[in-house]
């Protein structure tokens, strides 16, 4: 799951990341006009995409600059090829061949092959990080020096998508070679200057890059952990692009000389799962009307006016799969005489477990609406490794996250969190295995939609979970740039901006 907006606050790095860093230029041209400073919303602690950072926010970033991948999401949330030029699924969906695109060639001149492709995967695999677990038994092949194939052990026509966090590096990379990615070599449209982890990635452009040399000259992208600082940086001009900007700071940054904001949807949704194994929340009526006791629309409205809207179904409307529901309701008084007709324990105390200080507001109020027909709920704020430790463990009642769908694919959401077998909520339904499987097993569009839209309904009138908010993520970046493009993933691709016009 891909984060987008936390609040930190190290003022004393960020003085020193605003004060002390800089870059050399790459190209020709004034230096002022041709350099972009980026701050984003997460360190980047690696460059290494197969490693245990590799799904991380930070390294996802650098990596779509300096690496290439067999094929990318778009902000539609359809699939453009990248490294692969066309792609097609064999008899069943379980195997999928992708045709690379000649004359490719990573930033040292050499070119990119299948073989390159493979070795990149077994990398991936051997080191068994996070990006891992989406190809669990895969085997890759390359039949010809320009195609490769992926074969899953039962069908997946999820694989296009999932492939969109998987980085091609050259084959020769050993799968402890550390010393390669602080001057790492890539088919991507930049290459690295300097790293130093945490605190800055300074790029220039890729002259050998395929799809054409970035407009710019330099690319920095620092870390500002401080809220205000970074947003201060935008303000001063030291900063061209910020983004994951919490909704208070917006009107502020609009009355701002040469700054444009702009709100994107993203492809994450607010969602608290139920813990169905546990006897107060085992049926659908008692968690339809713990969902219908909360006003979330007038919690959005006050916490988050722009960057929120009620949601409408288990992922987002970018998401391959999402089909709207209907809408449950407020009403209070309702979802006290349903939990008062299902013989609810009001004197017990159900567990909402959390992690991130951000969320905390939008917690407490949910807890608050529940308070109000007389549930009483224990609010537990985690340090992340014990949310996810307790989280696995069913050790909570109502749990929240943030949750992301990087892929754009319902199977690397629904398919994957949902079925029996990955017991993440205590919720089993074998009509809703069926439906899944089904839908991850066919390679038509069209079908695989109608589908997970069917396993949505299922979610969603049985309350597995509270499904409150779909997030929007908020841009601000200087008016001096051309062509940029804010993503609904946070990742925001730079190779095609250019700059005009005096900092």
């Amino acid at each position: 799951m891909i984060e987008f907006r936390k609040r930190t606050a190290i003022a004393a790095v960020a003085i020193l990341l605003l004060t002390g860093c800089s870059t050399t230029t790459g190209g020709g041209g004034d230096p002022a006009q041709q350099k972009l400073t980026a701050a984003g919303t997460y360190p980047i602690e690696s460059l290494d995409p197969h490693g245990a950072q590799g799904a991380t926010t930070g390294t996802q970033l650098a990596a779509q600059a300096i690496f290439g991948r067999l094929v990318r999401p778009v902000a539609d949330g359809k699939v453009a090829g990248d490294l692969a030029e066309k792609w097609e699924p064999g008899a069943t969906a379980a195997e999928w061949t992708f045709h690379l695109r000649r004359g490719v060639t990573f930033s040292d001149g050499k070119p990119v092959t299948a073989r390159d492709v493979v070795a990149s995967f077994d990398r991936m695999m051997t080191l068994d990080g996070p990006n891992a677990a989406n190809f669990p038994d895969y085997k890759m092949t390359a039949p010809a020096d320009n195609e490769v194939t992926l074969t899953a052990p039962v069908p997946d026509a999820s694989i296009p998508r999932k492939l969109g966090l998987f980085y091609v590096i050259p084959g020769s990379v050993k799968t402890d070679d550390t010393a390669f990615f602080e001057h790492p070599v890539g088919s991507g449209p930049f290459t690295v200057g300097r790293f130093a982890p945490s605190e800055v990635l300074a790029l220039a452009p890729n002259k050998k890059y395929w799809g054409g040399v970035p407009g710019l000259d330099n690319l920095e992208i620092r870390n500002i952990p401080d809220l205000s600082a970074r947003l201060t940086a935008l303000r001063t001009g030291e900063v061209d692009v910020v983004w994951g900007i919490p909704d208070d700071q917006l009107s502020v940054l609009r009355d701002a000389d040469n700054v444009t904001v702009k709100t994107v949807p993203s492809t994450a949704v607010f969602t608290m799962w139920f813990n169905s194994s546990i006897p107060a929340l085992k049926t659908p009526q008692v968690r339809r009307a713990l969902w219908q006791a909360v006003d979330f629309s007038t919690i959005i409205k006050n916490l988050y006016p722009e960057t929120g809207a009620l949601a409408d179904a288990p992922v987002a409307p970018s998401v391959l799969g999402y089909v709207k529901q209907k809408p449950g309701g407020y009403d209070p008084q309702a979802a006290k005489a349903a939990l008062q007709a299902a013989d609810f324990d009001f004197d017990g105390k159900l567990r909402l477990q959390f992690s991130d200080a951000e969320f905390r507001p939008f917690v407490q109020a949910v807890a608050s609406g529940l308070a109000e027909i007389g549930v009483k709920v224990d609010v537990l704020e985690k340090e992340k490794a014990v949310f996810t430790k307790d989280l696995l463990a069913l050790n909570w009642d109502i749990n929240f996250q943030q949750l992301a769908t990087p892929t754009y694919d319902a199977a690397s959401n629904l398919g994957r969190l949902y079925p029996c077998a990955a017991g993440r909520t205590g919720y089993c339904n074998t009509e809703l295995d069926t439906l899944l499987a089904k839908a991850g097993a066919s390679a038509d569009e069209a079908e695989r939609a109608d589908l997970y839209g069917q396993a949505s309904e299922i979610i969603w009138q049985d309350a597995v979970g509270m499904y409150p908010m779909t997030v929007n993520l908020a841009y601000a970046w200087n008016t001096r740039i051309d062509g940029f493009t804010p993503e609904p993933s946070g990742l925001p691709d730079f190779s095609g901006v250019r700059l005009v016009g005096a900092r």
